[in-house]
């Protein structure tokens, strides 16, 4: 069975979603766990882009042990020195260099012509070449450059010294017989083409990202780049997920499979979503909260004979497992403990007492606690943010014929108690309103959503809101039963984030690349 090679682009690609931030700590937080996944290249970021980012490349560099990391880099000198000072420590390190090729931005965006082009992308791999082994070249918007001046270029970059060619659709323009063809005219037509590896890049314009992925496999395509939920610029990229579950599920057709654990899926699914703040839909293939959901009574009377009549994954595959324990206030730790193990997550003592202590908590309130709930509740709690401020009580009133008015109590870092009455046009806009008279920050809320983490009247519900201060941005998380409770414990967390960040210098600036 082929191998087809991962590359993961998460930290990148999927970085470079509107609205997606990720700090260091989170960064790496992700890539330890796409190394659990089991993916075979992580790239880590753009290095050039900002100091920031270049540390937290580095950060993730150190980190991963058993997986290639990458640096993304233009075909400039300065941006491939950016990735070697990035790059310094990782185990297994890889450049990844680009160069637009098409004609449309060779004209608009390069103002360079064909041979330009072709002297620049080789000067460039020739520079990296001396500092790394491995080298990744990537012709930009390739599904829109001529068949045959982009078998020039991946001639010359053979010669130059790349150790992987990477064919974008970087607008997602392609259609799977199309993208596939492109493959095949390289493998017929390159001379050396089998000394490397040829990388397909999809993007999901036109929501043909995986299907166009899967086209390059079948015509020879060794490694594909995407990321978990398929998160990216625009659209989206190819989901790492679907691609494996497809190469899993059909071997008789592709003939190619991925190394990885494929059982860490769900919970790589859930760790992205939590830190970029990028809700997974619930149709989405794979990890959708309704992927292995029947409620149609054919299905679920076909299920219970046969459960393949309708199911052609099953969920223990992805790492999902069907509870037999029903959680509520009378458990006990033991039993807790067991669903903790059945969930994938193995503590300590103290860190078992703490959840426990947080779950008895949440089950004085619920009748009954599912594993979405006990999940979200982990996942809140592993994730630690600077608590400069910390909410002790809050309090509101609201009336429809009366302006809301909500008092909050918050504790800062020394431990001093402040406590504010404000109003506001909302009971959520008074909450706020306190909170910034009780930490004097001028803020603006740029993003607030909610969405609910488990079923019922009493599901927790989960608040994701994003405050800019001057050219700061920070996201933050507030878990609760409680609607309003949520939403001031996310808006705490973000100004906590936000704090922290104006610490740090050179903040990363996000751009658009391939």
């Amino acid at each position: 069975m082929r191998k087809i090679y991962v590359f993961d682009t998460t930290l990148r690609d999927g970085e470079q979603s509107p609205g997606v931030n990720l700090n260091t700590k989170e960064k790496v937080e992700i890539a330890l766990q796409l190394e659990k996944l089991g993916v075979d290249r992580i790239e880590a970021g753009f290095p050039a882009a900002s100091p920031g980012d270049l540390a937290a490349v580095n950060a993730v560099a150190r980190a991963v042990k058993n997986a290639t990391v990458i640096g993304l880099s233009r075909s400039r000198e300065q941006d491939i020195d950016a990735v070697r000072e990035a790059l310094i420590g990782a185990q297994d390190p890889c450049i990844h260099v680009f160069l637009a090729t098409s004609p449309i931005h060779r004209k608009h965006k390069l103002r360079m012509e064909k041979d330009q082009v072709l002297e620049t992308a080789e000067r460039a791999i020739r520079y990296a070449k001396q500092y790394f082994d491995k080298v990744e070249f990537s012709a930009e918007d390739a599904g829109r450059t001529e068949l045959d001046f982009l078998c020039q270029v991946t001639e010359l970059a053979i010669k130059a010294g790349a150790t992987v060619v990477n064919i974008p659709d970087t607008v997602g323009y392609l259609n799977p017989h199309e993208f596939g063809n492109i493959f095949k005219t390289l493998k017929e037509n390159v001379p050396n083409i089998e000394t490397i590896q040829l990388s397909a890049h999809c993007h999901d314009d036109l929501g043909m990202a995986t299907a166009n992925a899967l086209a390059a496999i079948l015509n020879g395509a060794d490694q594909v780049e995407g990321t978990i939920n398929g998160i990216g610029e625009r659209a989206g990229n190819t989901a790492i997920e679907e691609i494996a579950m497809a190469l899993a599920t059909r071997p008789d057709y592709f003939g190619a499979q991925t190394t990885l654990n494929l059982k860490e899926i769900a919970k790589t699914s859930r760790l992205v979503s939590k830190l970029t703040g990028m809700v997974v839909p619930g149709n989405k293939a794979i990890v959708g909260a309704n992927a292995f959901a029947h409620e149609s009574g054919i299905h679920q009377d076909g299920m219970l004979k046969e459960k393949t009549t309708y199911e052609i994954i099953s969920p223990e595959t992805i790492g999902l497992k069907e509870s037999k324990l029903v959680l509520g206030k009378h458990s006990g730790r033991h039993a807790f403990r067991e669903k903790l193990i059945d969930l994938g997550y193995e503590l300590e003592d103290e860190a078992v007492n703490a959840a426990f202590a947080k779950f008895k908590d949440l089950a004085d309130r619920k009748k009954t606690v599912s594993d979405e709930d006990i999940l979200a509740m982990l996942e809140e709690k592993l994730i630690d943010t600077p608590e400069v401020f910390s909410l002790e009580t809050i309090q509101v009133s609201y009336g429809n014929q009366s302006t809301p008015s909500a008092s909050v109590r918050i504790r800062s870092a020394e431990g001093e108690v402040v406590e504010e009455i404000a109003i506001g046009n909302g009971s959520v806009d008074a909450i706020y309103n306190a909170i910034d008279k009780v930490t004097k920050e001028a803020v603006e809320l740029e993003d607030y959503s909610i969405k609910s983490v488990s079923q019922g009247k009493d599901a927790q519900g989960e608040v994701h809101v994003v405050l800019k201060q001057d050219e700061v941005s920070a996201q933050g998380r507030g878990l609760s039963t409680d609607i309003l409770e949520a939403s001031a414990r996310a808006y705490i967390d973000a100004l906590n984030r936000l704090i922290e960040k104006r610490k740090t210098p050179g903040r990363r600036d996000k751009m658009s690349l391939i």
